[in-house]
């Protein structure tokens, strides 16, 4: 299938930092289906190679899996899935192996109490924002926030049916983004903005769970008019 993959993203592979997650492991699934070559990351592993061999059973992709470390050198484009408390533990580590790449940070920064969902403060503005403060040689783009990681791991979900909002300050990032998000069906990317405005973005998934919860529902985002 990487005959039908966008010029743009031919040869090229995509770590999913954790990738075993819900989200990064639905993300992956999507993108080895789609025919790119998928390196699954984790803190464990043997749990990134373990879901690597799953997802490439079901797929028939390309994926292999190793510690987040070795993924983020691995990935040619990389995916940050980590959930929102080991977010800068994590990205402190990384400057390094992810300079000069493309980082596509999905991570939402979310609280739960008895009266469900609600978006956390964020000291630099947002978890987008956040990660281009810690990988100041990489180019971060915001993308993926208000997908239903259900939707994306279910095998019988043909299409995904939902629209991507894309924020970066570099407009070839937003448009390699923009075809990567293309790789799923039913999706498409759209640009958003700028990364001053992933903090909405980031905070509109409390909304979409309380969506889901009262109507049992996988509900995404459609942009209209374009």
């Amino acid at each position: 299938m990487t005959d039908l993959l966008p010029e743009s993203l031919v040869g090229k592979s995509i770590a999913v930092l954790g990738g075993t997650g819900p989200q990064g492991r639905g993300l992956a699934r999507r993108f080895a289906a789609a025919g790119l070559a998928v390196v699954i990351g984790s803190r464990d592993p043997g749990r990134a190679a373990g879901t690597a061999t799953e997802l490439a059973r079901a797929t028939g992709g390309a994926v292999s899996g190793m510690d987040n470390t070795g993924a983020a050198v691995a990935g040619d484009i990389v995916v940050i899935a980590v959930p929102w408390e080991g977010h800068a533990d994590l990205l402190k580590g990384l400057a390094a192996s992810l300079a000069g790449k493309v980082v596509v940070d999905c991570v939402n920064p979310l609280g739960f109490d008895k009266q469900g969902a609600y978006a956390l403060p964020v000291e630099e503005g947002s978890a987008t924002q956040q990660a281009q403060a810690l990988l100041p040689d990489s180019i971060v783009v915001g993308a993926f926030h208000n997908v239903s990681a259900v939707t994306l791991d279910d095998p019988e979900a043909a299409s995904v049916d939902t629209d991507v909002l894309v924020l970066a300050d570099v407009r070839e990032a937003v448009d390699l983004v923009r075809d990567l998000a293309s790789c799923i069906p039913g999706v498409r990317g759209v640009y958003g903005g700028r990364l001053r405005n992933a903090h909405q973005v980031e905070a509109l998934t409390a909304n979409l769970i309380s969506v889901n919860r009262r109507y049992k529902a996988h509900a995404g985002i459609r942009i209209t008019d374009i």
